[in-house]
């Protein structure tokens, strides 16, 4: 009896030992589910959009405007001879400061962009202070051409979810670019088309700074040979599409 009593203590021990380990396993597994959807949904990052699917030979070039306003004039008198409309990504205290450059960009047909009001680091800032840069922009801008800015262009390149959605929220598109002629820096015209010629495709958004040692000088030969490459230059919201689209993954907006 003995013997008998030690084994149907020891198999109850067993059993009752695998039921607690089965219990723990699935526990932890229903975690981990939970802990996966958790990280899934808190990791959908927000996109600006950088560049658009299209089969139609048409790129954006957009300027940003944040420096001085010395080039303007020649800038736009190059836009004009090209018979091309562009789109300038204004930030508000420039704006405020030349405000006779504004109105001739939009008085040559130019789109503007809101660029910030005072050029910060965006990523640094909450919803409520990005929202504010947003909107204190577009009204300097409002102030003088009497109309509202709808596309938003954030300072640096910066962007996480909270200015993506700040700027949504204040009513405007967030919109990056896909190409860089990193004309700040000082590269010559030759060096910006370099960066620029293999790379060029349909839908393609560029980006320019006025304010820079090269980019005025060198504005006529891009735009030619962007033409000669078979291309036609338009304003961002020529290219983009207004509804039913998507943003992948590579911030590239498609059709649904």
């Amino acid at each position: 009896m003995f013997i008998v009593f030690n084994k149907q203590k020891i198999y109850s021990y067993l059993v009752a030992f695998s039921t607690v380990v089965a219990l723990f396993l699935f526990a932890f597994t229903m975690m981990q589910n939970s802990q996966n959807t958790i990280v899934t949904s808190s990791s959908n990052k927000e996109l600006p959009i950088y560049n658009v699917a299209t089969k139609e030979k048409k790129i954006a070039l957009t300027m940003n405007c944040a420096w001085n306003a010395d080039d303007i004039d020649s800038i736009l008198e190059t836009l004009n001879k090209n018979e091309v409309k562009i789109t300038f990504f204004v930030v508000g205290d420039w704006a405020q400061k030349y405000p006779e450059a504004v109105k001739k960009i939009d008085k040559a047909g130019h789109e503007i962009g809101n660029h910030s009001n005072t050029h910060p680091h965006v990523n640094n800032l909450s919803n409520e202070e990005n929202i504010k840069q947003v909107q204190e922009c577009s009204e300097k801008i409002k102030s003088i051409t009497g109309k509202q800015t709808v596309l938003y262009r954030a300072p640096y390149g910066e962007y996480n979810n909270t200015v993506i959605r700040a700027a949504k929220s204040a009513s405007h598109l967030p919109i990056q670019w896909n190409l860089d002629t990193l004309d700040y820096t000082g590269l010559t015209g030759k060096e910006m088309w370099a960066r620029l010629e293999q790379k060029l495709k349909e839908g393609s958004i560029i980006l320019t700074h006025n304010g820079t040692k090269h980019t005025a000088d060198s504005l006529d030969m891009i735009l030619k040979n962007i033409k000669q490459a078979g291309y036609q230059v338009v304003t961002v919201s020529e290219l983009i599409y207004q509804d039913n689209y998507i943003i992948d993954s590579n911030g590239t907006q498609k059709l649904q």
